[in-house]
C-alpha cells in the first residue's frame, strides 16, 4: 500500500525565517484548534516512521497549514559502521510524504554493530573522521535527493587524537559535502562553558555563511568534581539568559534565520513554550547589540 502525499504540502514547503517550536503531542489539539500564529514545526524523523496511526494522522492536519522541518537523531552520521540503509529508506518516505523545508542531522554517533545507544555521542576531530562524515553526508543526500543540514554538537570533553578545532572542522565538511548547517546555540554555550571556550569566539569562527537553520534550548547547570562549572543539554526548561545574549549576536551577524525552540521533556504548557518562540522573534527583529558589549559580558 502507499504511503500518501500530504495534499497541499508543496505550498507550504518553504520554512520561513521566523520563529518554531518542536511538534509534540502533548500541543496537538490545541495547534489544531487555535491555529497559533507561528513559523513552523520541527518533528524527530523517528517519531514518525511508522506507516499510519494517531501520529501520522495529526502531522498530515498540521502539516496541511504550517511548514516543517524534519530532524533526524538516528543516522549516526559521526559512527564508522556503514548507515542503514532501512532507516535510510524510511527517511525517503518521510520526506515524500510531508514535503519538509528542512532536513537535519548531528555531527554524532549512536550506533555500533547492533547496539543503538541513547545518547548522541562526540567524535575526534581527526583526517579519518572528516573522511568517513563527509562519505556518509554525500552518501545521505545522494539516496534523499537533497541537502542535509548538519549540527554542531554539545560536547563535554575534547579528544586528544583531535587535529582540528571544532569550526573548521565543520566548516571543512559543509564545503567537501556540500551541505549545510543547523547552528545549535545552546550547544555552543554548552561546549564552550565545558570546554573553556569562548563562545563568541565560536561564532565568529563558524561558517555562517552555511547556516540555514538554528536551535535554541535549554540546559541544566552542574559542576564537576573539581567544582568547575559543567553544562548538561538537557531541553527540559526555558532557553538560558546567556543563549539568549549569543543567539541575538549570532543573529546579528547572519540576520533571520528559521530558528527553533528545542523542549523535548518536562514539557510545558502551550502558552509557556509560545512565548519562547515569541521572544525569539522579537530577537530576530530587534536592533543588533553591539559587539564589543557583548564580548565583555559573555567571554568564557
Amino acid at each position: 500500500m502507499a504511503i500518501p502525499r500530504v495534499v497541499g504540502a508543496s505550498r507550504h514547503s518553504a520554512v520561513p525565517k521566523r520563529a518554531g517550536v518542536g511538534l509534540k503531542p502533548e500541543h496537538y489539539r490545541t495547534i489544531l484548534e487555535t491555529q497559533p500564529d507561528l513559523g513552523f514545526f520541527e518533528v524527530h524523523a523517528e517519531n514518525y516512521m511508522g506507516a499510519g496511526g494517531p501520529p501520522h494522522r495529526y502531522l498530515t492536519r498540521i502539516r496541511e497549514t504550517y511548514p516543517l522541518s524534519l530532524h533526524g537523531v538516528g543516522l549516526s552520521i559521526g559512527g564508522t559502521d556503514r548507515l542503514d540503509k532501512d532507516h535510510l529508506k524510511r527517511l525517503a518516505g518521510l520526506l515524500a510524504r510531508y514535503e519538509p523545508g528542512l532536513f537535519s542531522e548531528h555531527l554524532a554517533w549512536s550506533t555500533h554493530d547492533t547496539a543503538y545507544y541513547d545518547d548522541l555521542l562526540p567524535v575526534p576531530y581527526t583526517e579519518e573522521t572528516l573522511s568517513c562524515v563527509v562519505a556518509h553526508i554525500d552518501e545521505v543526500q545522494t539516496s534523499l535527493g537533497r541537502q542535509m543540514l548538519l549540527e554542531n554538537p554539545s560536547t563535554y570533553f575534547a579528544f586528544a587524537e583531535s587535529t582540528w578545532p571544532e569550526t573548521d572542522f565543520i566548516a571543512e565538511v559543509a564545503l567537501r559535502s556540500g551541505c549545510g548547517l543547523l547552528l545549535d546555540v545552546n550547544n555552543v554555550q554548552v561546549a564552550s562553558t565545558n570546554q573553556n571556550w569562548n563562545p563568541v569566539a565560536y561564532i565568529d569562527a563558524f561558517p555562517l555563511r552555511h547556516v540555514q537553520e538554528i536551535h535554541l534550548g535549554g540546559h541544566t547547570p552542574e559542576t564537576d568534581e573539581k567544582n568547575r562549572p559543567l553544562l548538561i543539554d538537557t531541553h527540559d526548561r526555558p532557553v538560558h539568559a546567556d543563549v539568549w545574549a549569543l543567539f541575538a549576536y549570532a543573529i546579528g551577524k547572519l540576520g533571520p534565520v528559521p530558528t527553533l525552540i528545542e523542549w523535548d521533556s518536562k514539557l510545558p504548557d502551550w502558552a509557556e513554550l509560545a512565548a519562547e518562540a515569541a521572544r525569539a522573534e522579537a530577537v530576530m527583529t530587534a536592533p543588533a547589540q553591539p559587539v564589543r558589549e557583548l564580548h565583555h559580558a559573555r567571554a568564557v
